[in-house]
């Protein structure tokens, strides 16, 4: 998938602004049929999701948001934290869903900890909530991830070898599935990022907040996500403290951003799941 094919995709969609701080996030809306909402990783935007909006669009209307601080929306109002970025997100949400079906919700890494805080405003408009990938489930951390940075004077090549790894080190459980577009979405998300969630990362706001959530849980992890810590199995465990009716997929061979790497394969799970 060239560039010019997240070009094609962009121009594709209907946007949407609703307040956020001193300006607006944007929502982006494809095709028709029962609404999902999609929620970006950290440091992330809508293009966390390019492999999955082309094949849901077609029975289902995608609405994919960036995040507050985060690809081309504005900073939340202070304090910067999770829970002002849910806040700014369940107000736009009811704006946009005020009236018809309920809404399924399906969120990645930093987007289920916004999205789990949003979810406990927004039940009566949820028809469930989708966990992919989340920190934030009071099992603490693994060991700091040393990931490589760009500096000052670097060339453009040494600055693209500098999110190939990161995306290497963090997002891919397969250095050879890293095509280029993955590094190119890597690098416009990062020019974009002004939000900073990792210092969240460690709080146990995702596991506490379920409990405040009447919706089913679902969730889809990558075998090899280095996210879940100690493990997935202690992270699903988590999750089924306050939902034992937790329905979830394993991807075999999959890294922390499943639904790039292994896109066929998540695509299905999570089809399977919105049908139960």
């Amino acid at each position: 998938m060239p560039q010019s094919a997240i070009k094609a995709l962009i121009d594709t969609a209907e946007e949407y602004r609703t307040p956020c701080g001193d300006g607006a996030i944007v929502w982006r809306k494809w095709g028709s049929g029962p609404p999902l909402v999609l929620l970006h990783g950290g440091s992330g935007s809508w293009m966390h999701w390019l492999k999955t909006i082309p094949a849901l669009s077609n029975d289902y209307s995608v609405w994919v948001v960036d995040l507050p601080g985060l690809g081309d929306s504005t900073m939340p109002p202070e304090p910067h934290t999770p829970q002002t970025c849910a806040k700014v997100v369940a107000d736009g949400f009811r704006q946009l869903f005020a009236a018809g079906p309920p809404v399924t919700m399906i969120c990645f890494s930093f987007g289920c900890h916004v999205g789990t805080l949003a979810a406990t405003e927004l039940n009566d408009h949820l028809a469930s909530l989708f966990i992919i990938g989340s920190a934030a489930l009071g099992l603490g951390r693994a060991e700091s991830i040393s990931l490589p940075k760009e500096r000052s004077g670097m060339g453009a090549n040494e600055r693209l070898a500098v999110h190939r790894d990161v995306l290497a080190s963090l997002m891919f459980a397969n250095a050879e599935n890293i095509d280029d577009t993955a590094v190119e979405v890597q690098t416009l998300n990062i020019a974009n990022a002004r939000f900073r969630s990792r210092e969240f990362a460690d709080t146990a706001d995702v596991r506490d907040g379920l409990a405040r959530v009447s919706v089913p849980v679902k969730s889809i992890w990558g075998s090899r996500d280095v996210v879940a810590h100690p493990d997935i199995e202690s992270c699903l465990n988590a999750l089924r403290m306050y939902h034992p009716e937790l329905q979830h997929r394993i991807i075999d061979n999959a890294g922390h951003w499943v639904m790039y790497e292994a896109a066929d394969e998540f695509n299905q799970a999570l089809r399977e799941l919105l049908l139960t």
